[in-house]
């Protein structure tokens, strides 16, 4: 009995640690093999918060933050464990800098461009004006 009641959460478990791709290939699957399966996939999808709402791997991150915060046992390994993990989130953040100042300097250039062109061809219609007038 247990076994049978417990199939249904571990293949839940099992499609939150794939993430949504899976909920929905299951959803479709579901359709394409009795479409009440792929209804009622669905239907807990949305309704279950798994589609819309908080993500799926919200719990996945919730025990790997708990992982993380963990204790060892050994002192001088969660010394270095934190010292790792703390290098990570700065190198992590200037990344993220580093791609937000990318992607600032290809909007300047981008627009930069896009007003050349709109000069250039507005110096175009006034010598056509200039030209019949």
């Amino acid at each position: 009995m247990t076994a049978v009641a417990t199939w249904p959460a571990r293949a839940e478990n099992w499609l939150d640690d794939q993430g949504k791709g899976a909920w929905i290939a299951a959803m479709v699957l579901g359709f394409i093999l009795f479409w009440p399966i792929g209804l009622a996939l669905l239907a807990y999808m949305i309704w279950g918060k798994k589609m819309f709402g908080s993500s799926c791997s919200k719990r996945r991150n919730a025990l790997h933050a708990h992982h993380i915060k963990a204790s060892s046992g050994n002192a001088a390994f969660d010394a270095y464990k934190s010292d790792t993990l703390k290098r990570l989130e700065d190198e992590q953040a200037a990344f993220g800098a580093f791609l937000d100042r990318l992607r600032e300097a290809k909007d300047k250039a981008e627009f930069d461009a896009f007003m050349e062109e709109r000069g250039r061809r507005r110096d175009a219609e006034r010598r056509a004006e200039v030209e019949q007038g």
